[in-house]
């Protein structure tokens, strides 16, 4: 099923007993973010919250950990919520296949029933921090909209991502722009010709669209035509009001304005997705002149930190498929990739070997290719009867069939994301391929002439206690 907007998601979510309303009066803080950590602690089947009653807001609705666990992953694909991770980053692997679908243009979006030149961010979200360390108020599931300044018309050239946005004032925010990513081009452009970059940014998103703005997609690949691709139907865009951009049609809010050009002001610190606080950093202002919004908006969070939270099961399959389909454009040998950990800091990948050697290659491109270059520090590489989904079997790889001498390649001073703690200087990292392969010729280490296999009928057998299992 297709969801057109956040609320029929969690109509979705309820249904299947996925979504847990919390009836009693909380705290802002520590309250919402306490909760939100608490339910990433709850495993793999943990619900979605939603609060309505928030001590000093007045008809607060706020939504947390709507992606937070592989059954809502799930739903949000429009499949059953006991799919497997294996199947989901499967069934996301073969959707990618069915991209471009174009987009669906619709009249009347629900959030043009208010709106206002007077913008006063406080007055219409419940505001809170999510972790007591943090700077200030973030806005941190939101898709950005941004065109490139050299080619405004260029549908493909959008931009549609994921970026913290610290709340400084009543119509303003503080943006990272992290180099790599789509809109830090498209501002460097804007600034080059000493001009703000406008910007629409759009608040509580359907599932998907939440999902491929922050999948690493191609510069030229429209996250709307992917979104589409994902949902098995045309995602729903409408013509935002005041920039004229392409925003998801069902969004709660929509904010409007500009990156104010060649401006930068202190933000953070922010409790991020590697666990750790980043520091204050000059960053990008933005400068929202106007702001539309459904009635009665539904306010949608996303808590960071120590992994796994909600922003692991949202990025999971979306950073293990780019890769994937990168990689086997130059190796089709490579059958799998598991780069679900801290955003794809490190990587699995498993692949059959043309002979000696070979694995390593597979490891530097990996670490090449257009996220890699920006996030993978660590490449594990294993033989292609290792399932990188499966740790056990990562580890007896690890275990057995690395030898420290001869098996990592150190990189020095390669680039990696500033937000990595333990960068320095801050976006330079070493980065290392650990080969846990079996050797081939002509490499003709080690002793692995005689592995123990899964006996022929293991398989029967497998789907014989499943039964008596009742599962």
């Amino acid at each position: 099923m297709a969801y057109d907007d956040l609320r029929s998601y969690l109509d979705a979510l309820e249904k299947e007993g996925q979504l847990l309303r919390v009836p009693e009066r909380v705290e802002p803080e520590p309250d919402l973010g306490a909760a939100a950590n608490a339910a990433a602690r709850l495993g793999e089947n943990a619900p979605a919250l939603y609060f309505d009653d928030v001590n000093g807001f007045v008809d607060p609705r706020i939504v947390l950990n709507a992606h937070g666990s592989w059954a809502n992953h799930a739903i949000a694909m429009g499949l059953p919520p006991s799919t497997s991770t294996r199947e989901q980053v499967e069934e996301f692997i073969r959707r990618w296949e069915d991209f471009p679908v174009a987009p669906q243009r619709r009249d009347d979006p629900p959030f043009a029933a208010n709106t206002s030149d007077d913008v006063d961010l406080f007055d219409v979200l419940p505001l809170f921090r999510l972790n007591d360390g943090d700077g200030g108020f973030y806005l941190d599931k939101a898709a950005v909209v941004s065109r490139d300044p050299d080619d405004p018309d260029n549908f493909d050239k959008q931009n549609v991502g994921t970026y913290r946005l610290e709340v400084k004032g009543p119509n303003r925010l503080g943006m990272q722009p992290v180099p790599m990513h789509d809109i830090a081009l498209h501002l460097g452009k804007a600034e080059e010709k000493g001009e703000d970059l406008p910007v629409a940014i759009a608040l509580g998103n359907d599932p998907l669209i939440t999902v491929v703005a922050g999948t690493p997609l191609g510069y030229e690949q429209s996250e709307y035509e992917m979104a589409g691709a994902l949902r098995g139907a045309p995602a729903p865009i409408a013509t935002a009001p005041l920039t004229g951009f392409d925003v998801p049609w069902g969004c709660e809010v929509l904010l409007e304005g500009v990156v104010e050009g060649r401006k930068r002001e202190i933000e953070g610190p922010f409790g991020e997705f590697t666990g750790h606080y980043s520091g204050g950093r000059n960053m990008t202002v933005v400068r929202i002149d106007r702001i539309s919004y459904r009635s009665k908006p539904l306010f949608e969070s996303l808590y960071l930190g120590k992994p796994w939270t909600e922003i692991d099961y949202l990025i999971g399959p979306a950073t293990c498929v780019p890769p994937y389909q990168q990689l086997r454009a130059d190796f089709p040998e490579v059958q799998a990739v598991n780069a679900m950990y801290t955003h794809g800091l490190l990587a699995i990948v498993s692949t059959k070997k043309r002979y000696g050697g070979f694995a390593r290659a597979v490891g530097l491109r990996t670490m090449t290719t257009p996220h890699g270059l920006g996030y993978t520090k660590v490449v594990i590489v294993v033989d292609e009867d290792v399932d990188p989904f499966d740790l056990p079997q990562v580890m007896w790889a690890l275990s057995t069939k690395v030898n420290p001498a001869s098996d990592l390649v150190n990189l020095p001073n390669m680039s990696v994301l500033e937000l990595d703690p333990g960068s320095q200087p801050p976006g330079i990292s070493n980065k290392l391929v650990i080969d846990a392969t079996t050797p081939v010729a002509p490499d003709t280490r080690g002793h692995y002439s005689q592995p123990v296999r899964d006996l022929p009928e293991t398989e029967r057998w497998i789907s014989r206690l499943r039964t008596l299992q009742g599962k």
